[in-house]
C-alpha cells in the first residue's frame, strides 16, 4: 500500500506536513452588487448575479453574519463583488475575525492603516489594448500606483488568447513595480470576438506560462502541474466539468454521486441570505470553465488520486502550496 511516507523523501515530507496542518475551509462572499468598472467577461454581471439579491446595508448584520460563518467552520473569507473596496465597513466585518482575501480591480486603494495585512488580489486582463477592449480602461497604471511594493498584494493576471507571445511584457511590468503575479485564463462568458480559446492556443499558452515560471520564479506564483490542469481541463485521466467541480455551494449540491468537494463551501450573495450555484455563475458552461481557483481546488480535494507515484504527489503538494501562498496561509 502506498502511503505519504513511502512516496516522499524528507524534503517533500516536510513540505507536506506544513500544508497538511492548514485544514483550509473557505467560502466566497459578494460584498456588493456595485462596481466601478464593467468588464466584458465578468461572470458576475454577465450572469445577472448583481440582480439576484438586494445587498444588505446594515453593517452590524454583516458582523453577525461573519460570526455565524465562523461557527459554520469557515476559516478563509474570499471577498468578491462587484467591487469590495467600495464597502470597507463590510470588509472590516470579515477582516477583524478571520483570514480574509479581497479581490479587487485596484482602482480604489485599500486603506493600509485600517487593513495593514489584508491580502489583495488585483485583477489584470492583459496589456493596455486588451484592457481597453474588455474593461473600458487600462487599469494597470492606476492599480500599480496604488499597490507598488505592497507585500500583501499581487496581480491575478487573466490571460486571454490575444496575449499569446506578449505575456512576458506584463510579467516584467509587474516585477518592475515590486509585486508578484498568479496567472489564470479567461473564460469568455460574453463571447467577445477573438477571446475564446482554441486547442492550439491552449497548448501555446501552457508553454508560455511554463517559461514565465522558469524565467521569473521570484515573481510568478504558480506550478507547471497547475498550468497543465488549467489548459487541458484534465486531471488523473478525468475531465473537469459539473460532475467534477469541487466549488459548488453545499446546500445546493444535488449531484449524485457527489464528487470530492470543498467542505461546507457556500458562495453567498450580498443580501447574506441568497446562495449562488458555485464559485462562478449558473450561466457558465462548466465544460469550458477556466476558473483558476476552481481548478486548484479540484486538485486539492483529490489527494488520494495523486498517490499513484512520488511525482504525482509532489505535483499535488505544489498546487496546495500555491493556493496557501495566494491566500496568506504560508509565506511566499
Amino acid at each position: 500500500m502506498k502511503t505519504v511516507s513511502s512516496l516522499l523523501d524528507s524534503h517533500w515530507h516536510d513540505r507536506y506536513r506544513r500544508i497538511s496542518r492548514l485544514n483550509i475551509r473557505s467560502s466566497i462572499y459578494d460584498v456588493t452588487d456595485r462596481c466601478n468598472l464593467r468588464c466584458k467577461g465578468c461572470f458576475f454581471f454577465s450572469s445577472n448575479e448583481h440582480q439576484a439579491a438586494s445587498e444588505e446595508k446594515d453593517v452590524p448584520r454583516w458582523h453577525a453574519f461573519v460570526e455565524s460563518e465562523m461557527a459554520r467552520g469557515v476559516n478563509l473569507a474570499i471577498l468578491i463583488g462587484g467591487e469590495p473596496t467600495l464597502c470597507p465597513d463590510r470588509i472590516e466585518a470579515f477582516y477583524r475575525r478571520l483570514p480574509t482575501f479581497c479581490a479587487t480591480n485596484g482602482i480604489v486603494k485599500v486603506d493600509r492603516s485600517r487593513f495593514p495585512d489584508l491580502m489583495v488580489g488585483i485583477s489584470l486582463w492583459g496589456d493596455a489594448a486588451d484592457e481597453i477592449v474588455l474593461r473600458g480602461k487600462d487599469t494597470f497604471a492606476i492599480s500599480s500606483a496604488n499597490y507598488a511594493g505592497d507585500p500583501n498584494a499581487y496581480y491575478l493576471y487573466t490571460i486571454t488568447p490575444k496575449q499569446l507571445g506578449k505575456i512576458e511584457n506584463n510579467i516584467r511590468r509587474i516585477k518592475d513595480v515590486g509585486l508578484k503575479v498568479h496567472m489564470q485564463l479567461l473564460s469568455n462568458d460574453e463571447g467577445v470576438d477573438g477571446f475564446s480559446w482554441r486547442p492550439d492556443e491552449l497548448a501555446a499558452v501552457r508553454a508560455e506560462m511554463d517559461q514565465m515560471l522558469d524565467s521569473y520564479p521570484e515573481t510568478v506564483v504558480s506550478s507547471k502541474y497547475y498550468h497543465r490542469i488549467i489548459t487541458t481541463g484534465t486531471m488523473c485521466g478525468r475531465a473537469f466539468g459539473w460532475m467534477e467541480c469541487p466549488s459548488v455551494t453545499d446546500p445546493l449540491d444535488k449531484r449524485d454521486p457527489r464528487p470530492k468537494r470543498l467542505a461546507n463551501f457556500i458562495r453567498w450573495a450580498s443580501d447574506l441570505k441568497t446562495m449562488h450555484r458555485c464559485c462562478t455563475s449558473e450561466t457558465r458552461d462548466c465544460s469550458t470553465c477556466k476558473d483558476g481557483a476552481a481548478h486548484m481546488s479540484w486538485v486539492m480535494v483529490n489527494k488520494r488520486a495523486h498517490m499513484a507515484s512520488s511525482e504525482s504527489l509532489q505535483n499535488w503538494i505544489e498546487v496546495y502550496e500555491m493556493f496557501a501562498k495566494l491566500y496568506r496561509f504560508i509565506p511566499w
